[in-house]
């Protein structure tokens, strides 16, 4: 139920996500299929901060040595300075948020490129054809990458499925357990979508079509932000265990 995704180019690869912590073995195994070793790893993009996305992001970089790109309003919490919050979006977010799950430790880092609002990083130096992109809404500081080939790489700006995703009716967009401000995210995916996005790769369940995510994208528009719900660890928690 959690994604991470590998781009192929043809001078590299990009990764999109570090997934959970103990996830690194997965991505070697996900090289080794495609011909491609550690080396052959050029640039992991985390989209934000959350444990399921950003977890193996020290092992990742120790294993391969390539940079990790992040925005800047994520940094303080992937480097264990200050704790996240959470949104919930419904029933099943505001129990989640109460699990341990969550919560996970994983080790501490410090991105090697930071993006600030509105900045984008172009990708055809680490060997792909797109871009990184600032696109708020899931979190202040979460990012996507945009592909040439029309397709998105988004983390948790939507997601779809049942609950986290992935289960049944993976092609149906919804709402991502937590979500900080709807109509910002809306925003930023209906733009996408008029760029000429077609496909949108997620975090949680997907890929879904721009049909799909355009219609989603018009139900975010005009909903509110939740009030944040504090995480329940300190920023010792992030650190090595």
């Amino acid at each position: 139920m959690v994604n991470a995704h590998l781009v192929e180019g043809d001078a590299g690869c990009v990764l999109v996500d570090a997934g959970l912590p103990g996830s690194a073995h997965r991505v070697g195994r996900a090289l080794e299929a495609l011909g491609r070793t550690w080396k052959d790893l050029e640039l992991i993009v985390i989209t934000h901060a959350h444990v399921d996305h950003a977890g193996d992001a020290a092992e990742l970089r120790k294993r391969s040595g390539a940079p990790i790109v992040a925005h800047a309003a994520e940094r303080e919490h992937l480097a264990g300075l200050a704790p996240m919050t959470y949104c919930p979006t419904g029933w099943f977010g505001r129990l989640f948020v109460k699990t341990p799950a969550i919560h996970e430790r994983y080790l501490r880092v410090d991105p090697d490129i930071l993006l600030s609002d509105g900045e984008t990083l172009d990708l055809s130096r680490f060997g792909v054809r797109g871009a990184v992109r600032h696109t708020p809404g899931h979190t202040k500081g979460s990012i996507s990458v945009e592909l040439d080939s029309r397709e998105a790489l988004v983390g948790d700006l939507l997601a779809s499925g049942v609950l986290l995703g992935g289960i049944v009716r993976a092609g149906h967009a919804i709402r991502p357990p937590f979500e900080e401000a709807p109509a910002t995210a809306g925003a930023e995916l209906e733009r996408m979508v008029d760029a000429g996005i077609q496909t949108f790769h997620l975090g949680h369940g997907g890929p879904l079509n721009a049909r799909e995510v355009l219609r989603h994208a018009r139900v975010l528009r005009h909903l509110r932000p939740g009030a944040p719900i504090p995480q329940r660890f300190s920023p010792e928690a992030a650190r090595a265990r």
